[in-house]
Order: C-alpha cells, then sequence, then structure tokens
C-alpha cells in the first residue's frame, strides 16, 4: 500500500532499526517501545487486521515471532515476554497494517501495562451464551 508507513519501512522508504527479515517477514524495533527490546513483527505483504491477513502470512510472522522471542530470552533474559496484537481503531490499533508486538520484560522492571488488569468474575450464562453465539458462527 502507497502510504502505509510499515509497506514504506519494508520498501526501504523509512529507516528501521530491523531485528530479523525473511521473504515473507521483516521485524524491527518499536520507536516507541513499552520495554527494551520491543519489537513489531510485520508480514511484508499488506494486511489490514487479523481479518484480513492470509494465512499463509499469518503463519510466516508466527513463526518469525518464535524465533525472535527464542533470540530475545537468550540475548535479553527477560522474566517473560508479553504478545499483542490489535485488530482496528476500535481497540486503539494506530497503524493498520497487522503486526504483533513482542514485548519482553527484564527482572527488576516495573510490570507492563498491557499484561495487568483486574480480574473480575463474569456471568457464566453470559460467557455461555457468547460462547455458542461465537462457536456458531465457525465455518
Amino acid at each position: 500500500m502507497e502510504d502505509c508507513i510499515f509497506c514504506k519501512i519494508i520498501r526501504g522508504e523509512i529507516p528501521a532499526f530491523k531485528v530479523y527479515e525473511d521473504e515473507a517477514v521483516f521485524a524491527f524495533a518499536d520507536i516507541n517501545p513499552i520495554s527494551q527490546g520491543h519489537t513489531l513483527v510485520i508480514p511484508k505483504r499488506h494486511a489490514e487486521n487479523l481479518w484480513e491477513i492470509p494465512e499463509k502470512d499469518l503463519c510466516s510472522v508466527l513463526s518469525a515471532a518464535k524465533r525472535i522471542a527464542g533470540a530475545m530470552k537468550k540475548a535479553l533474559n527477560p522474566a517473560g515476554i508479553a504478545c499483542l496484537q490489535l485488530n482496528g481503531r476500535g481497540v486503539n490499533q494506530v497503524v493498520m497494517h497487522y503486526h504483533l508486538h513482542l514485548m519482553p520484560r527484564l527482572e527488576g522492571t516495573p510490570e507492563l501495562p498491557v499484561t495487568t488488569w483486574e480480574l473480575k468474575p463474569g456471568d457464566m450464562d453470559e460467557i455461555k451464551k457468547t460462547a455458542e453465539k461465537i462457536s456458531a458462527a465457525l465455518p
């Protein structure tokens, strides 16, 4: 896509700190990191979100993410790694090109904001109805 910032990064029109690249995937350091080592993993072929990305490209992104997470473990020895992927403006997706965030949390650093929330018991009847509704909509 012509005006997509991530497509411009892939084409080399905008600089990035490349972490990984293969024929289907490009990964680079996030310039607004939540944590040290925060990396974005994206498909080279433009797809806006999880609904649009071809399954083959999604598998390539996840396979690369696993390799990168292994490298993060070796290089940074994190206490854990959060994986975050947003779909649509309604959940604050800002760049409309599918991307998976890999955010390592190093020992002794603050908790990652995306990994902490208050657990509240849900309404079991509503949970069941919603699960059945989603299940019935599967192809």
